[in-house]
């Protein structure tokens, strides 16, 4: 059985600390159908994540950053 796996960029409107990137890390990894995530030391305003859309959609991940507080968007959808 393949599964296709899709991928998406979460823009941080604000900028996160170290300790608050690895919480926002830790919280996305927490949903089932998440494969991987990805923040940038460089651009740690932007969170890539791999996911099964079987099993999360992109606005749950978008309502991840909205429950920790945070704003931003969707991009390189």
């Amino acid at each position: 059985m393949d599964i296709q796996l899709a991928d998406v960029t979460l823009h941080i409107d604000q900028s996160l600390n170290t300790e608050e990137l690895e919480k926002l890390e830790i919280a996305i990894r927490k949903k089932e159908g998440v494969i991987s995530v990805h923040i940038d030391t460089k651009k740690n305003h932007l969170v890539v994540v791999e996911y099964n859309p079987e099993m999360v959609h992109s606005g749950e991940l978008l309502e991840i950053l909205h429950y920790q507080g945070l704003s931003g968007k969707l991009i390189g959808l």
